[in-house]
């Protein structure tokens, strides 16, 4: 079987990176993790080419060569997913689709016309496809509510990868968490029990990228690594001699509730294994919101407190704030914007709430007929999906506001000065060679932010200081002013497409008054 591995092309985001990827002559942040995994889970005697469009489309002739199209989606590339489901159709290939958005929204794949939902967990649910396959069936919906033993899951195809194109590299250690915001979608997908790969296995696969040539960022993708905190542990205390061993070939980032800062051992385990970045889901300050969406791990002790214990213990925080829940008083964005500051997080992902399908969210929405029509495109650049609590124009704007002050150039700047001086953690010395992308990085940071912008005299100031008191982390701070490029920009993206939007949604409610005056005459 000839087969054809489609991964959709992703919009501008704040997970894109695209201005910093410009920088550093890269085209995408991370591959598509899953999909390498199902071309490992594939028969031997097929033949497997895999484009990820992000980084190079596919070909007319690559089209005609294969029998079968695999493509794999999140709900950010619905547009890109859907064009290439019906380009497949109407070229007569057999279309297959998988991953986490045709497992929440099916009928999306449907419409579109793909034969074959390989839906949930491909390990449970790809056997059944090729099953069917061989019995020559021509259509088919494949789901299995079994969580699979990810401890049987093969090495991903890394070598699909043209590995010179990405920012990082992902490998997953745990697929569940035990919590359940009610927004969040990840139990649906995977459970509450976290199901945890052994730690040979994980070591394996680095092993795998290590003899690759890879020495650069590594990014385990799990929704919650402590979600278990003793397979944690056990795979961190494995982890630190292998990476000892090969002087920190990787640098390493991970996503993790913030209940992280009541352990003081795993902290100190995963900064000597080499992690630097932890992704936290903080969502908002206001204690009445957090209680509101079930999100109590994070209101039992101080939230800035607690950032501050694991930025100082050296794990810099890149945290997820979101607006528009319910009751939500008036001023939230400030609120969160002066969060931000006090806890010295460089990268806060900001959004407005979108209510995902099927979701604790959702199911509530819906039987309280809030829900409004579409699934909304869920990037920084989108209006809320459903109607909120307090006026969706005020909450926008404040959003706006926010969003706009919290990347201006002289606070990123600031604010990542005094994380980089709070931190106070141990780094392993490593022999990573500097590569052309992260030079070209540095040359453009050195020129846009110490010589074309009013930022210069900081940025030198600034740099100084951290050359001489912090040196073990230059590189680290380097990187977050780069990554900061991206935020510059795309806050104007942000900006441009819900002012859009919002002058969009009065002038339909002004058609609507409209129409009702004289309605209201005849009364």
């Amino acid at each position: 079987m000839k087969t054809l591995l489609l991964w959709p092309k992703m919009p501008n985001s704040f997970w894109s990176y695209q201005e910093t990827l410009d920088l550093t002559d890269l085209k995408s942040t991370n591959p598509p993790l899953g999909l390498i995994t199902v071309a490992a889970m594939l028969p031997k005697n097929w033949e497997v080419r895999l484009f990820d469009r992000n980084v190079r489309p596919e070909t007319s002739a690559d089209w005609e060569w294969c029998d079968l199209v695999i493509i794999s989606a999140m709900i950010v590339q619905k547009a890109d997913f859907r064009s290439l489901i019906e380009k497949g159709v109407n070229l007569g290939k057999k279309v297959a689709v998988g991953g986490p958005f045709p497992t929440s929204i099916p009928e999306f794949a449907q419409v579109a016309g793909a034969h074959y939902l390989i839906l949930d967990e491909g390990e449970c649910t790809l056997p059944l496809f090729l099953d069917a396959l061989s019995r020559g069936e021509s259509t088919g919906i494949f789901r299995s509510a079994e969580k699979p033993d990810v401890t049987q899951t093969p090495i991903p195809r890394f070598d699909l990868l043209d590995l010179d194109a990405y920012l990082a590299m992902t490998v997953q250690f745990s697929r569940g968490c035990p919590f359940q915001c009610e927004f969040c979608d990840i139990i649906n997908l995977y459970g509450r029990k976290p199901r945890t790969k052994t730690p040979a296995q994980m070591l394996t696969e680095l092993e795998v990228l290590y003899r690759m040539g890879w020495h650069r960022y590594v990014f385990l993708v799990d929704d919650n690594f402590i979600g278990n905190k003793r397979n944690a542990r056990v795979f961190l205390q494995a982890l630190i001699p292998w990476m000892e061993a090969r002087n920190y070939p990787f640098i390493l980032i991970t996503e993790a509730s913030l209940n992280l800062a009541e352990d003081d051992e795993l902290i100190d385990l995963m900064v000597k294994a080499g992690m630097t970045i932890v992704f936290m889901g903080i969502e908002t300050p206001d204690t009445d919101s957090l209680l509101g969406i079930n999100k109590v791990q994070n209101t039992r002790q101080s939230l800035v407190e607690s950032c501050h214990k694991i930025t100082s213990k050296g794990l810099q925080i890149m945290a997820g704030f979101i607006m528009g829940f319910d009751n939500e008083r008036a001023g939230a964005g400030e609120r969160i914007r002066s969060f931000v500051e006090a806890a010295n997080i460089p990268q806060a992902q900001f959004s407005l709430l979108q209510a995902l399908q099927n979701t604790a969210l959702w199911q509530r929405l819906e039987r309280e007929g809030r829900l409004t029509e579409g699934l909304g495109t869920f990037h920084q650049g989108a209006i809320m999906n459903f109607i909120p609590t307090r006026p969706v124009e005020e909450i926008t704007a404040e959003y706006i506001d926010a969003f706009w002050q919290l990347y201006e150039p002289i606070a990123y700047m600031k604010r990542t000065f005094r994380c980089f001086m709070m931190m106070n953690g141990w780094r392993g010395k490593n022999h990573r060679p500097i590569t052309r992308h992260e030079i070209g990085m540095f040359g453009q940071i050195c020129w846009r932010q110490g010589l074309l912008r009013n930022t210069r005299f900081q940025f030198w100031r600034q740099l100084i200081v951290i050359a001489l008191l912090k040196p073990q982390l230059l590189y680290d701070y380097f990187t977050t002013l780069g990554v900061g490029e991206h935020f510059l920009t795309y806050r104007h993206e942000v900006r441009a497409q819900l002012g859009n939007q919002l002058a969009d949604l009065k002038a339909t409610k002004a058609q609507e008054l409209l129409v009702e005056s004289p309605i209201r005459s005849l009364v």
